[in-house]
């Protein structure tokens, strides 16, 4: 599940959700609608995946 995985990123990264939803799918309120259920667009969850899977690697490249 999405939100799972997110929560998990935020905990282990410390980044705020708002600013997580603002870099990852371009929208602050992100994380606070999937944690009332909304749920997101295929290309959007694909979009939000990347961005945790490479997260690390950009933050490293600067």
């Amino acid at each position: 599940m999405l939100i799972r995985r997110i929560e998990k990123f935020l905990r282990q990264t410390g980044m705020p959700w708002t600013k997580f939803g603002r870099l990852a799918a371009h929208d602050p309120r992100f994380v606070g609608d999937l944690r009332n259920g909304r749920s997101p667009r295929p290309e959007t969850e694909r979009r939000v995946e990347h961005f945790m899977n490479n997260y690390g690697e950009s933050a490293n490249a600067n």
